[in-house]
């Protein structure tokens, strides 16, 4: 991508976040109120579609520039409360977009695009964690309709939600092949009478719900199927390489948040009559957070690039994933030693930007996780999982 066009949706993206300053997100972050204003104001801008095709309402570009996009929007302080109002709409959609039918994809797209519909994405349980293969959740079939019951974990947005992208177990793994066989996906009304949302109470992004799924016989029509019955989980790896691209480029932008500023609080703050920025000790720390995430930044655009062009991008996402959530981990970190015992005070807010960088290492996957799939797949030793 043109740095001429990066720099063009980063500057259309900082002016929509500009009406939403720190002082919004502190009081979004203590009350635990849905940031509705601002998903509209995206939405209002086109941004929620910036990677949905043309026809159903989008932009028709692609994780290239959603990525420009969602650094933008976490770096200009909204941090990952911001960034989760708008992730699922960029990459949530994908197996509908490739996988879906004609029909599907005009009923499902365009209120996505245009922000009246709030999705959730069920797929990780309680007992299964990464190894997804081993959801229980069962999906049986009667008639035009499947009837699902399980349990799932982890389910962002699932308080407001209004569909749920939700991949469920249609034939018992010990019949099957291979065990990602089986595994069946829908995107399908998220209907309360059948589902139960237990909030989890966690330690950030409060904002933005995160939930515990109940699910008893949930109907589903055998029209909000996406694609064949027992291919769900070649589906859902469509999204697996954009969400981590997305959340990398997250990371970045929360990081480079963080380091500018504990850069202008290192210049205004003195100790012992001079500028504690004066400091090499305070210096070093924060310059070698710049070349870190920038080095990711890095990783995440050829990765994008790659995705974007159609070629085999898996160990680069990754890659991504993992360079840009240990980057902006410790420039996160070193911003709060930085503001010293200010630091930990929420009116300077670093302590609210480690909080939420944490989303970054641990989600989708784990880095011992990456470091497995590097192992393995780029310099070809033995599965150890």
């Amino acid at each position: 991508m043109p740095s001429s066009s990066r720099d063009a949706i980063r500057d259309a993206v900082l002016k929509v976040c500009e009406r939403f300053g720190d002082a919004y997100w502190l009081e979004h972050d203590r009350s635990g109120e849905y940031p509705q204003d601002f998903k509209d104001a995206m939405a209002e801008g086109g941004w929620l579609g910036i990677a949905m095709p043309r026809e159903h309402g989008g932009a028709g570009l692609g994780v290239s520039e959603a990525a420009v996009m969602m650094r933008a929007v976490a770096e200009s302080g909204a941090g990952m409360s911001g960034a989760s109002c708008v992730h699922h709409y960029v990459w949530g959609l994908a197996p509908v977009v490739k996988y879906g039918t004609p029909e599907q994809q005009a009923r499902m797209l365009p209120p996505m695009v245009r922000g009246e519909h709030v999705m959730a994405f069920g797929v990780t349980e309680p007992d299964a964690g990464l190894d997804t293969t081993s959801i229980s959740t069962r999906a049986v079939r009667h008639g035009d309709r499947y009837l699902v019951t399980g349990r799932k974990v982890w389910t962002t947005l699932a308080q407001r939600a209004h569909r749920i992208m939700l991949l469920a177990r249609t034939t018992p793994r010990e019949q099957c092949t291979k065990p990602t066989d089986g595994l069946t996906l829908f995107f399908t009304t998220l209907d309360r009478g059948r589902i139960e949302a237990r909030a989890i109470d966690k330690m950030g992004r409060k904002c933005i719900d995160s939930n515990q799924l109940f699910i008893d016989e949930l109907e589903v029509p055998v029209g909000d199927r996406i694609g064949e019955e027992g291919k769900g989980f070649h589906y859902v790896l469509q999204g697996f390489n954009p969400e981590r691209i997305l959340i990398a480029a997250e990371a970045v932008g929360l990081g480079m948040a963080a380091l500018n500023r504990a850069a202008r609080y290192a210049k205004e703050r003195e100790v012992f009559g001079r500028p504690i920025g004066m400091n090499q000790a305070v210096q070093h720390p924060l310059a070698e957070s710049w070349m870190e995430l920038s080095a990711a930044d890095l990783m995440v655009m050829r990765a994008a690039g790659l995705y974007d062009r159609g070629e085999p991008c898996a160990a680069e996402a990754n890659a991504a994933k993992y360079l840009a959530g240990e980057a902006g981990f410790q420039a996160c970190t070193r911003a709060v030693m930085a503001h010293g015992g200010y630091g930990y005070a929420r009116e300077y807010h670093v302590e609210r930007y480690l909080r939420e960088v944490l989303i970054n290492r641990l989600a989708p996957v784990s880095p011992e996780l990456i470091k497995c799939f590097i192992a393995e797949k780029v310099l070809g030793l033995p599965k150890s999982y």
